[in-house]
C-alpha cells in the first residue's frame, strides 16, 4: 500500500514537471500574440491592482519599520560618539591641569633664585579646599604643624606671594590670601627710587591691591610707572636684627596697573594687580624659618 502511494506521487510529480517543460517550451517558442502570452497578460492585469494595493497598504508599516531602524542606528552612533567626547574631555582636562601645574612649578623654580629666601625651608603643599563663601579669600592646604608649619608663615605660589598661614592643624593649614580684607604687607616698587608703602586689597574690588603711604615724588622724579614690579619690602629692626618681618624681601606680589600722578600726589596711592592666579592655585610653598624659636616681628 505504501509503495503504491509513493509510486503515485512520483508519477504526479513527473507529470507536473513534464507539463511545466511543455508549457515553457511552448511559451518561449510562440509569438507574443500566442494564447499563452495572452493568458500571462491577463493574469498580470488581474494581480497587478492587488499587488499595488498591497504595496500601498504596507508602505506605512514599512516606513515605520525603517524609521525605528534608522532611529536605533542613530542612537547607537550617538552613544558611541558621546563616549568618545567624554573620553576626549577627560584627557583634555588632565592635560590642561598638567599645563597649569607645570607653569606654577616653573615660576616657583624661578623664585628659588631669590637670595632672601635662602634662610627659609620651602615646604610644598597641595590645595585641598577653598572658602565656601568668598572662596578667593582663603584656601586650605594639606600640610600642618606635623610638617613644621606655624602661624604667620608666608605662602608663595605661581612665583609670587599669595598669603600667610592663619590657622594650623596637625595635618592641614588655612592660608589667608592677600585679597582678604584683613591682609596687608609692606611692599616696594622696583624702580630707581624704591618707594615703599603698605599694600592691601582695594575696597569693593579685592582682585586689585592698593599700595598706599607712598612718598610724593620729587620735582625731578617720575614716580612709579605702569608695568613696574611690586615686591615685598622686608623689614629689620635696626636695634634688634633678629626681628625680621613675616615676608622675606624681594618676593614678587604684583604689577602696577594705575599710577595716576594726581592720586599719587594727593593720596600717596597707586593700583597694583596680583601676579599669582589665586583662583586656580593647585599647589603652594610654605616658607618655614629654620631657626626654631626665633622671634619674628608681628608687622607686615
Amino acid at each position: 500500500m505504501h509503495d503504491k502511494k509513493v509510486r503515485r506521487r512520483r508519477a504526479v510529480l513527473a507529470l507536473l514537471v513534464a507539463i511545466s517543460l511543455l508549457l515553457l517550451t511552448a511559451y518561449f517558442g510562440e509569438s507574443p500574440s500566442s494564447p499563452l502570452h495572452s493568458v500571462q497578460r491577463g493574469i498580470v492585469a488581474v494581480l497587478s491592482p492587488l499587488q499595488s494595493g498591497a504595496s500601498t497598504v504596507l508602505s506605512p508599516f514599512k516606513d515605520v519599520g525603517n524609521y525605528f531602524s534608522d532611529l536605533f542606528t542613530a542612537k547607537s552612533r550617538a552613544d558611541k560618539l558621546q563616549t568618545q567626547v567624554d573620553q576626549l574631555r577627560a584627557q583634555n582636562a588632565s592635560l590642561e591641569q598638567k599645563v597649569i601645574n607645570d607653569a606654577q612649578l616653573t615660576k616657583e623654580v624661578g623664585l628659588d633664585q631669590n637670595t632672601s629666601l635662602a634662610a627659609y625651608q620651602k615646604l610644598g603643599a597641595d590645595v585641598i579646599g577653598r572658602s565656601a563663601t568668598l572662596w578667593y579669600e582663603t584656601i586650605e592646604v594639606d600640610k600642618g604643624s606635623g610638617d613644621g608649619v606655624r602661624m604667620n608663615d608666608p605662602v608663595i605660589g605661581n612665583g609670587a606671594l599669595v598669603g600667610k598661614v592663619t590657622d594650623v592643624g596637625s595635618n592641614f593649614s588655612e592660608v589667608t590670601l592677600l585679597t582678604d580684607h584683613t591682609f596687608a604687607v609692606t611692599a616696594e616698587v622696583q624702580d630707581n627710587a624704591g618707594d615703599t608703602g603698605v599694600l592691601s586689597p582695594q575696597v569693593g574690588n579685592p582682585n586689585q591691591l592698593i599700595l598706599s603711604d607712598l612718598p610724593k615724588p620729587g620735582p625731578n622724579q617720575a614716580g612709579p610707572q605702569v608695568g613696574q614690579q611690586v615686591v615685598t619690602a622686608g623689614y629689620k629692626d635696626p636695634t634688634n636684627p633678629a626681628l625680621n618681618s613675616l615676608y622675606p624681601q624681594g618676593i614678587p606680589i604684583g604689577t602696577v596697573t594705575n599710577a595716576n600722578q594726581d592720586n599719587l600726589l594727593n593720596n600717596g596711592q597707586i593700583t597694583v594687580s596680583v601676579d599669582a592666579d589665586l583662583r586656580h592655585l593647585s599647589s603652594v610653598q610654605i616658607l618655614i624659618s629654620p631657626q626654631a624659636g626665633t622671634a619674628r616681628a608681628q608687622v607686615p
